[in-house]
C-alpha cells in the first residue's frame, strides 16, 4: 500500500526564500522621548499600581506614565 500522506517536514511544491523582511523585536518597541526623574508617591498608591498591572500584564511605571502623559493632553487643551 502507497503512503498518501506528505511527509510534513518536507515542503510540497516548488520553495522559494524570501529575506527576512519582519523587524527585529527591539524595533517593535515604541521609543518615546522620555526623561528620568525621582518622585516620591505613597506606599497606597504604589501598591494599586503594582496591582493593577500584575492584573493587566503591564509594569506599573508605564501605567503611571500613562496617567501623566493623559492628565497633560487633557488640560493643555
Amino acid at each position: 500500500m502507497k503512503n498518501t500522506n506528505p511527509d510534513p517536514a518536507k515542503p510540497i511544491g516548488d520553495v522559494t526564500i524570501v529575506a527576512d523582511f519582519l523587524p527585529s523585536p527591539e524595533q517593535l518597541i515604541p521609543k518615546k522621548n522620555t526623561v528620568k526623574v525621582t518622585i516620591e508617591f505613597t506606599k497606597e498608591s504604589i501598591n494599586f499600581f503594582k496591582q493593577e498591572a500584575t492584573r493587566h500584564n503591564t509594569s506599573y511605571q508605564e501605567m503611571i506614565r500613562n496617567l501623566v502623559d493623559i492628565y497633560v493632553k487633557q488640560h493643555q487643551q
